[in-house]
């Protein structure tokens, strides 16, 4: 996202930038700031701009200061939504509270990146160092909106009515550039076609003008004729058969390959983007998206070029019979290239409007077959059936409206197409009772006439097929371009991880403008357990998922054995992390492919091990078929208990050097959870461990416990200490015995 556009000439004089000062941010703004927010209806600003420099935080409008700030008096500059809108406040270190900039949803993101920013260089002039590059912010976000156009980008990073039509070219030459042989193969057989077609038509007039028509022909000028044309014809069939099957085999062979870079690529991509795109709607740009771009190899690339060829000919050959005829006839082709062209941005758009309400409907219909147990247990089947036929009726709705469009659309076209036969067959005709034609000529004329009007016909049909794959080479490029943001570096390291951390003022925020952590600094021992403790929402999943590296740091540094976790092979760290989360999560397959998916090549035996260390391996022997026995979708055929058993065997199988719990025993009765804290009792021993738990009395065990509130460390200690200091974590502790006792006397 850009984060730094370019000022008009009178508002930077305006700006009046000072020696040494630099500006880093420069973002636009849409509303303007009234003194009541509460009460001013909201109004749209012309030219203005948030502007950060290295010294200061400016609003300019139209060429004039607004406000300004000097960043070494402020204590904090905070981005907030209210409703409808955002605004930026400016806390200032004698107390004062100022309004600075006010701006739409629309720019909330944006801003919210700017103000952060801002933040970072209060941060270095209160730490007394310089302003650095290392404290600039780095936009993680696509644009929202296209800047040329000013559209909404229709789910893709790049806009498909500017950018898109030479891009999708250059990918479709790349795309083609993968299967060059097969192509040469196709083009050549797609001349001879065209070649056997243009001929056809020289052999009937020749036959025409000099056999039939003078009268002298003889049976075996006839049986030649015959001969000659059934042998073209068959030859024609042939090449037309063979060239349809190679489209078939090199459109199969591109949907193939452009499923498994697209499987792969979704594979190496980071969470964040993964989490911003709908499930269906990235099952439909891997299964619908690589089928529609084979449909049209098969039904379209086959055909267009030796039709375009065959039309250039036959073209050039009307001209040489008959300029006025030729003439005559192209006006019609004009009329309906004209009519094709006006409509073509509304078939595009029609059509991606079609395929975001699909994209809505299979994501919608992936959601309930995920579900289905919760929706049964509320009863909710009929109106989650009707909700569902709402969204087939949309779907249907716009899809019947497409379809008669096009209905009336192609129809019309054909007869303008038809009616250029209707006038080469009128005025042909009157030349030959002229004498200025021989019938053969007129017979060659009208054929060739054929050749041009009919491909013309099947290629109005040919926008709609061009870009529906057009659609879905964007679709599909927006992902295969999209860079991870969590790729290795060229020099990463890989070493045997001994599990001494070490967190220096991090911060992180799913949303720039939300952080869930900040300024978090604290150090961990190797084989030292960490409990995690804090109410819900506070951060503590996010910091393991910062541990786990699913998720780079925003700001600050988080060190692995004195290497920062960027620095590290991210297939060496995760290959020594154990990981029980919080939603058990079973791949359908049996048990023993669940439990070996940390280390594919373990032995029967270490399945086993894994699987008596935590208390699974006596259940998994009572199932039908023991280790083999079927665990269903997402493991529903087991109990809640016995999933999250077999998460933790698949969890200590590789023997890792970093264990993390999250809620590893939130599942399981009291008896199981006894013997499994037991197990984890063993297992921690020698391996650092990150738990989290809502029941506090399984961390009493934990060597240090990290109390998290208001997005930051509150408190740290063992379980005796923070007793003792009376405070969040003292309050926790009495609430859950309060609970404890308050249950016991129900009973």
């Amino acid at each position: 996202m850009k984060l730094q556009y370019k000022l008009d000439p009178e508002s930077n004089l305006a700006l009046g930038l000072t020696e040494g000062e630099e500006v880093w941010y420069c973002v636009p703004l849409d509303l303007k700031l009234h003194p009541n927010e509460m009460t001013a209806v909201s109004e749209f600003a012309d030219k203005q701009w948030f502007v950060v420099t290295t010294k200061r935080l400016v609003v300019l409008e139209n060429g004039r200061l607004l406000s300004a700030f000097d960043l070494k008096d402020c204590e904090k500059v905070k981005c907030e939504h209210q409703i409808y809108s955002g605004i930026v406040t400016v806390f200032g270190k004698d107390g004062s509270k100022t309004a600075a900039a006010r701006f739409s949803m629309r720019q909330i993101t944006r801003v919210a990146y700017v103000a952060r920013g801002a933040q970072n260089i209060i941060t270095a002039m209160e730490e007394n160092r310089p302003v650095e590059d290392r404290d600039r912010v780095i936009s993680r976000e696509n644009e929202k909106y296209c800047e040329k156009c000013n559209r909404a980008l229709p789910g893709t990073s790049k806009c498909p009515y500017c950018d898109g039509k030479a891009d999708v070219l250059k990918k479709f030459l790349a795309l083609c550039g993968e299967f060059v042989g097969k192509f040469l193969m196709i083009s050549v057989m797609m001349v001879l076609a065209s070649g056997i077609d243009l001929l056809n038509p020289m052999i009937q007039k020749d036959f025409v003008d000099h056999t039939l028509t003078t009268g002298n022909g003889t049976a075996r000028e006839l049986v030649i004729f015959i001969a000659i044309t059934f042998t073209l014809l068959v030859v024609r069939l042939g090449l037309g058969f063979y060239r349809y099957w190679c489209c078939v085999k090199l459109g199969a062979s591109i949907s193939m390959s452009l499923r498994k870079k697209l499987y792969y690529k979704i594979q190496v991509l980071s969470l964040s983007f993964i989490n911003n795109r709908r499930p269906g709607e990235l099952m439909n740009r891997v299964s619908r998206d690589t089928r529609q771009i084979r449909e049209f190899m098969e039904e379209v690339f086959g055909d267009m070029f030796s039709t375009l060829l065959t039309m250039i000919v036959a073209l050039v050959m009307m001209f040489s019979i008959s300029v006025k005829m030729t003439l005559l006839s192209l006006v019609f082709v004009l009329v309906v290239v004209v009519i094709t062209r006006v409509f073509w941005h509304h078939i595009h758009t029609i059509f991606h409007r079609q395929w975001l309400k699909f994209d809505d409907l299979n994501s919608n219909l992936q959601d309930i077959l995920a579900g289905m147990r919760i929706v049964k247990c509320f009863g909710q089947e009929e109106r989650e059936s009707k909700k569902f036929t709402q969204k087939t009726r949309e779907f249907a709705q716009i899809q019947r409206r497409n379809e008669t469009f096009w209905a009336v659309f192609f129809p019309i076209l054909s007869f303008l197409m038809g009616a250029g036969t209707y006038v080469a067959v009128w005025f042909g005709g009157l030349d030959v009772l002229q004498g200025d034609m021989t019938i053969g000529q007129l017979l060659q004329f009208i054929t060739y006439t054929g050749y041009l009007f009919g491909p013309l016909n099947w290629m109005t049909h040919m926008p709609r097929m061009i870009m529906q794959m057009i659609t879905s080479l964007n679709r599909i490029y927006d992902v295969l371009d999209e860079e991870p943001l969590l790729a290795d570096k060229a020099d990463c390291k890989e070493f045997p991880i001994q599990g001494a951390f070490s967190f220096r003022k991090v911060s992180f925020g799913y949303q720039t403008y939300e952080p869930v952590l900040e300024n978090v600094t604290f150090d961990v021992k190797p084989g030292e357990m960490i409990g995690l403790v804090g109410a819900s929402g506070t951060g503590k999943s996010t910091l393991i998922n910062l541990i786990m590296r699913l998720y780079d740091v925003d700001q600050g540094s988080i060190t692995l054995d004195g290497v920062d976790l960027r620095d590290i092979k991210r297939e060496a760290l995760h290959s020594q992390i154990g990981v029980v989360l919080q939603e058990t999560f079973l791949f359908s397959g049996s048990i023993l492919a669940n439990i070996k998916f940390a280390k594919p090549d373990a032995t029967l035996e270490e399945v086993i091990q894994a699987a008596k260390a935590a208390n699974a391996h006596d259940f998994i022997c009572k199932t039908p078929d023991g280790y083999n026995t079927y665990v269903g979708e997402h493991g529903y055929n087991l109990s809640g208990g016995e999933r999250q058993r077999i998460a933790i065997a698949r969890a200590i199988l590789n023997n890792p050097r970093i264990l993390i719990l999250d809620e590893a025993t939130s599942a399981l009765d009291t008896e199981s959870e006894f013997l499994i804290q037991q197990a984890l009792d063993r297992l921690i021993q020698g391996r650092t461990t990150f738990a989290i738990a809502h029941r506090l009395s399984t961390l009493r065990g934990a060597d240090r416990l990290v109390v998290i509130d208001k997005h930051g460390i509150a408190e740290i200690g063992t379980h005796n200490e923070l007793l003792e200091q009376k405070g969040i974590y003292y309050g926790l502790v009495n609430a859950q015995l309060k609970m404890s006792a308050d249950s016991g006397s129900a009973q």
